[in-house]
């Protein structure tokens, strides 16, 4: 049976539909059984339904504080028994133990070339910082915000005339290419975090993770 995918959105969930297209042709062996977002209007659940996908909303204002809001989060999740968990523009910063009951087994994709830029408004930051490229992050999740070990990264140059939409739309089309990577490697069983390193094809990856060449 191909393994089971939980995808965690807040928006519109362009990558969630990258990665329910990378199943429907073929690329993916992996099978999508629930889409849940903490805003019950996040077009990326209509998205789950168009495809027969189980949709969930749970708001995180309905619930007194964080720890509480996760547990319930959690268990939404485990109901649906997944064997990897994608937060795909998912607007929340999750509790550690939350993270550490998926460890291994949670990947996220930041809109930066990380290390740098972790957090928000990464397109600003490295316009401003005068940088030559920016890019997008697949990583493992792990208690540091945007600081688990990385699987692959893409680049874009930033071009003179650039500003934060342009430099977003560019890295948007990158995320939608690497993020299926990601998951196919991990659904076929090419991919491993084990102590905080992860593994392709038996070999350890670089600490810069896979570099996507155009």
């Amino acid at each position: 049976m191909a393994p089971k995918i939980v995808v965690l959105i807040s928006g519109s969930g362009s990558n969630l539909q990258a990665i329910m297209d990378g199943i429907s042709q073929g690329e993916i062996d992996g099978q999508i059984v629930a889409v849940i977002s903490n805003r019950a209007d996040a077009y990326g659940l209509q998205r789950a339904e168009l495809a027969g996908i189980s949709a969930h909303s749970l708001d995180h204002k309905q619930y007194p504080d964080r720890d509480s809001f996760d547990q319930a989060l959690l268990k939404l999740i485990d109901r649906h028994q997944p064997d990897l968990l994608l937060l795909a523009g998912f607007m929340r910063i999750l509790t550690a133990d939350f993270v550490r009951h998926y460890q291994g087994r949670m990947m996220n994709i930041h809109p930066s070339l990380l290390p740098l830029y972790k957090g928000l408004n990464t397109h600003q930051r490295a316009i401003e910082a005068g940088d030559a490229e920016h890019g997008c992050t697949v990583h493992f999740v792990t208690e540091e915000l945007d600081g688990g070990p990385l699987i692959i990264q893409a680049r874009t140059p930033i071009h003179p005339g650039d500003d934060a939409g342009t430099l977003q739309q560019r890295v948007h089309q990158l995320e939608h290419r690497i993020y299926p990577v990601a998951v196919s490697w991990f659904c076929s069983h090419r991919l491993r975090l084990t102590d905080k390193s992860v593994w392709l094809d038996g070999e350890l990856l670089p600490s810069c993770g896979f570099q996507l060449q155009d």
